[in-house]
């Protein structure tokens, strides 16, 4: 069940005054972490539509070419028209999609911030209770290092994945085979890098966090 809402560093709220020191940090950037992945999603949705308008785009126009080629004199310039109306509204498009990749850039660079916080919360410890760290868990099990580690795989996930978007967007206009633009519109909808595993990791935070019921 998906919960929205979740009270972050990004949401401009508080966590519950009694979750204090780290063990709030933490908990706060849990939170920031499900609001960024909502965030993804719904880009990624929407990027998805532009993509698939895009690839229909794209054929149509492989089709104008194709058919003024073929045409006589006299059909030229009608079919000319009608291709350079299309190239329009694919740059169009393809603007559209590289907007959405700019905005799951910046929501990469908020979860690298993530990454640093955590860090920096092993840091604190380090210097408060030396290098065995503190030996009391902040919440349930996990010792304060497997939050830094989860958030270090989460980011490298998405990380990938946008390197993985950022090419697809540049080879889809151009492609002119139906079945590799498929490719690439099932690689932007399904994200291979954010696969069970990566949503497995989250669902972890949150549960040990106390944002999912145990």
């Amino acid at each position: 069940m998906e919960v929205q809402g979740f009270e972050g560093t990004n949401s401009g709220r508080r966590t519950p005054s009694a979750v204090t020191g780290s063990a709030r940090k933490v908990k706060d950037n849990a939170a920031d972490w499900h609001n960024l992945v909502l965030k993804w999603d719904r880009l990624n949705d929407e990027g998805s539509t532009i993509a698939n308008k895009i690839v229909n785009l794209g054929l149509s126009k492989d089709s104008h070419v194709n058919m003024m080629m073929e045409c006589e004199e006299t059909s030229a310039p009608s079919s000319s028209q009608n291709a350079f109306g299309n190239s329009n509204e694919l740059e169009e498009t393809c603007d559209n999609l590289l907007r959405v990749v700019e905005k799951m850039d910046h929501i990469l660079s908020k979860m690298e911030k993530l990454v640093s916080s955590e860090q920096g919360i092993i840091n604190l410890e380090t210097f408060q209770y030396g290098t065995g760290g503190r030996q009391i868990p902040l919440f349930q099990t996990w010792p304060t290092s497997q939050f830094a580690e989860v958030s270090s795989k989460l980011y490298e996930a998405y990380n990938q994945e946008l390197t993985l978007k950022r090419a697809i967007v540049q080879e889809l206009a151009h492609t002119t085979n139906p079945d590799l633009s498929m490719v690439y519109l099932s690689c932007w909808l399904y994200q291979p890098y954010i696969d069970d595993s990566v949503k497995l990791l989250l669902e972890g935070l949150l549960l040990e966090t106390g944002h999912r019921p145990s």
